[in-house]
């Protein structure tokens, strides 16, 4: 979540203001979901997406390099989703 709130340009507080978090407490929450000391609600993680302009399924991801593929790829077009997912199924097929 940090990597995505940085490159969207927001500091913690001003995140957690943006969701609908006091502002008295809104840094410290937001480091502590950063931090993984807390896990927020569901409900809460697609606020937070929103604000940050990713798909929610972002912050669920297992590994970096699918977090990645769901940022590039959350902008394509229904065609463009279409040609990827194609791609990625015949990467699967043996050879």
């Amino acid at each position: 979540m940090r990597t995505a709130r940085i490159r969207a340009g927001l500091p913690q507080d001003r995140l957690g203001v943006l969701i609908g978090l006091d502002e008295g407490c809104s840094s410290a929450r937001i480091s502590r979901y950063e931090t993984g000391t807390h896990e927020p609600p569901f409900e809460t993680a697609k606020n937070l997406a929103a604000a940050l302009g990713i798909p929610a399924a972002y912050f669920y991801c297992v590994s970096d390099e699918l977090a990645d593929i769901i940022l590039e790829s959350h902008c394509l077009s229904v065609e463009e989703l279409v040609s990827v997912l194609a791609w990625i199924r015949d990467l699967k097929q043996p050879k």
